[in-house]
């Protein structure tokens, strides 16, 4: 019997370009006959239409449906960052150190080094985290061969282009596989001067540049200095051959070989001179602790830390309907939400070709526009070159007569730079994945509250009712709720934890049915989440967790997996532990036809009644609403009419109506010593000598305490951390409280 293997999930895009490659590739298909470059004038900004109204190149569209999904940007404000209490502040916070650092070193004669991420002299640890080396993971032993500043690399540096901002087109990968992170910082780039909001302060003369991400939920300030990874080494490391290459010329070597973007690590811009990218991602890299934590992820994640927007992954398989999808969905890219793809495959072989898309590789959809009856979705390869071979690719048969004139409209070159050109049927048979993040402006307003919720038991019944929240509206609003796990990349050097399922329902409080279900995940995203318009009134969201692990066949029983006895056979050696849970779920709901069965030791196995659950609750909030209302008659009874109580009474709110959170007591822990006391009582120097025999008197306690505390922290934690956070129109923030199954009483 075959082992239940862990669910099929979409793979982590983590192509890396091999740079060692990346010229002959480049010349390789620059060999190749290229199709006529036409030149076409850069189209003009593109204004922002009203909801519903207008597509991206302003040809009217249908009214949305009375489903389509929520406006969260104005039509009157640009797309940007979400607006917190933490963003201002950070903010201020990231500027003022950055001026603190510039006028410091100005005064010193010194440019700036950053001592906290310094890739000169802590380059191990910078790149590869802790307890690996030279050739851990998937970077290269020899990745990098010297440490530059910008002014080094680059003749006139400048961190943006001549326009003065980004540009997706300024994306280039290096040898990281974090394609999944500049294909995001692409998408991120065609939302007009978000990218600059981002990038908070600098100073380019002194090195010091300082970014804003955002991290769980709140805004955190990132400052870094300006030095690189090269791959290039120093003339003294050639060899004699080489060195006579450059007719034994240093300076010759430093100006020819050691200039430029083509020079760096990682990633670079297509234009020379431009720094941003790089230093962006040498950014992002110092939030999560070292580059190679950036190996393999979802867009997803990278435009929530960007933008601190919320992100949805779906399958092109699920969507229902086609034509709603293009117009209340593609055609508000760049304006209130941002998309990518990517193209999954199930095979470990990596550069797996689908008509020129690579497989498991993240891609940017920049804008999705309508011409002469055809829809066409703009894409983006963050390589920088190799595209869509298909219909519609740069120079294929389709592109005759009037279709050449769309260009324009289109905003799209021939050439192989990355970008290029798909019909949106072709889009929806090619691609599998997409990841969509939704951008707030500053009319919307975060709530979240963060719990700490202990693993249930390996093999445990997929269930509701070991996590909740209660969630009061003050007013009617749309609303976007999402269930996250903590942003856990920092912690990849640590021993690798468990993968965990979630998904929720929303209940309005005082009805039994659910009202809305969330997306489901299966262990591989960050968040679950769930759009949906609210009135005024309390609502209970009920989460069910599963943990995804893989359990070793010896510590189940060596003849579960394959019946047979045979110590050197080829049967899996692990059980997937969400599907033995559904398994010994099944087998114990069948067993509950005998009517001995002891059913409370097999309790963690049977999943709770989602419909006992809410009617629980309903009891709760029944006997809850009846006490509030005998305390209210009880007070009003017992206040003396005066017109200051009048006066009073009239002003102030009504108490929102939520059920309490009873406290957790919490547990006296008795000593050794205070156990064998009990009911046992002795005289008083019995006491102190038992006193002095169980207190510790040696370093070595003290020591083995702080090292039981250390490996507490980092062994694999069967524990999870989960938070709520509630999107509302700014005017009716949400009220969000957290509770346990042990709280609940």
């Amino acid at each position: 019997m075959d082992s239940i293997p862990l669910p099929v999930a979409p793979r982590r895009t983590n192509a890396t370009l091999d740079v060692t490659n990346v010229q002959s590739e480049a010349r390789s298909i620059d060999s190749r006959s290229k199709p006529t470059r036409f030149k076409v004038e850069k189209p003009s900004p593109l204004s922002i239409p009203k909801a519903g109204t207008l597509t991206a190149n302003s040809v009217p569209l249908p009214p949305l449906s009375p489903n389509s999904m929520i406006c969260f940007v104005d039509s009157k404000q640009e797309p940007g960052l979400l607006v917190t209490d933490e963003l201002d502040a950070a903010i201020e916070e990231c500027r003022r150190k950055v001026e603190r650092i510039s006028k410091d070193c100005r005064a010193k004669n010194r440019k700036f080094r950053d001592i906290e991420f310094d890739l000169e002299n802590d380059a191990s640890r910078c790149i590869y985290g802790i307890g690996q080396g030279a050739g851990d993971g998937d970077i290269p032993a020899d990745v990098h061969k010297d440490v530059l500043r910008v002014t080094q690399i680059f003749e006139n540096p400048h961190f943006f282009s001549a326009e003065g901002a980004a540009n997706s087109n300024d994306i280039r990968q290096g040898a990281l596989g974090n394609c999944w992170f500049l294909s995001a910082l692409a998408i991120a780039s065609t939302a007009r001067g978000l990218i600059e909001k981002v990038c908070v302060d600098r100073d380019e003369a002194v090195g010091v540049y300082g970014f804003v991400f955002f991290k769980n939920d709140r805004w955190v300030g990132v400052v870094i200095d300006d030095q690189l990874f090269t791959r290039i080494p120093k003339y003294e490391e050639l060899g004699k051959e080489e060195q006579e290459l450059y007719h034994d010329d240093k300076s010759l070597y430093n100006r020819i070989a050691r200039k430029g973007g083509k020079t760096l690590t990682f990633a670079r811009s297509g234009e020379n001179g431009e720094t941003w990218v790089p230093l962006f991602e040498k950014a992002y890299a110092k939030l999560h602790g070292n580059y190679n934590h950036l190996q393999g992820g979802f867009e997803s994640e990278a435009l929530e830390d960007i933008t601190g927007g919320i992100a949805t992954f779906l399958m092109t398989k699920d969507i229902l309907d086609p034509d709603r999808f293009w117009v209340e969905e593609l055609c508000r890219a760049n304006k209130d939400r941002l998309f990518g793809g990517s193209v999954s495959m199930a095979s470990e072989e990596i550069y797996i070709d689908v008509q020129g898309l690579i497989a498991n590789h993240a891609y940017s959809v920049l804008r999705a526009v309508e011409c002469k009856g055809k829809r066409f979705v703009i894409i983006r390869n963050p390589w920088g070159f190799r595209e869509w071979t298909g219909p519609w690719s740069d120079g294929s048969k389709e592109w005759q007569g009037e279709w050449l004139d769309i260009l324009p409209e289109l905003g799209h070159v021939f050439g192989d730079d990355g970008q290029f050109v798909m019909e949106y049927k072709d889009f929806l048979n090619t691609w599998t994945d997409i990841n969509r993040t939704i951008l707030f402006d500053s009319t919307w307003v975060m709530t979240s509250y963060w719990l700490n919720v202990p693993a249930a038991p390996v093999a445990s019944a997929w269930t509701y009712g070991d996590v909740s929240f209660l969630l009061y509206l003050p007013e009617p609003s749309a609303t976007v709720i999402g269930l996250s796990q903590l942003n856990a990349r920092y912690f990849k050097c640590l021993k690798p934890g468990n993968n965990w399922s979630f998904d929720f329902v929303l209940v309005k409080l005082g009805e039994d049915k659910p009202m809305a279900q969330s997306n489901h995940d299966w262990g591989f995203s960050r968040n679950v989440n769930l759009e949906v318009n609210l009135d005024k009134g309390n609502y209970i969201i009920y989460v069910r967790i599963a943990r995804l692990s893989n359990i070793p066949i010896d510590k189940v029983d060596p003849l579960v997996a394959c019946g047979c006895e045979d110590s050197g056979c080829a049967c899996p050696a692990y059980l997937c532990s969400h599907s033995l849970a559904r398994v010994l779920m099944d087998k114990i709901q069948d067993q509950a036809i005998a009517k001995n069965l002891d059913t409370l030791n097999f309790a963690d196995y049977v999943p709770a009644d989602l419909d006992s659950l809410i009617q629980k609750d309903l009891k709760l909030y029944h006997v809850y609403v009846e006490k509030q209302s005998s305390a209210r008659a009880r007070a009003k009874a017992s206040v003396k009419k005066s017109v200051a109580t009048l006066f009073r009474r009239k002003t102030e709110p009504e108490p929102q109506v939520m059920p309490p959170v009873p406290k957790q007591k919490r547990k006296k822990h008795k000593t050794e010593g205070q156990k064998k006391r009990k009911g046992n009582k002795k005289q008083e120097g019995e006491k102190i000598q038992d006193d002095l025999e169980s207190k510790p008197d040696s370093k070595k306690t003290e020591v083995e305490e702080k090292l039981k505390k250390l490996k507490a922290l980092v062994k694999d934690q069967d524990e999870l951390v989960v938070g709520l956070r509630v999107y509302t129109h700014k005017d009716c923030a949400a009220v969000v409280v957290g509770r346990l199954k042990t709280d609940i009483r």
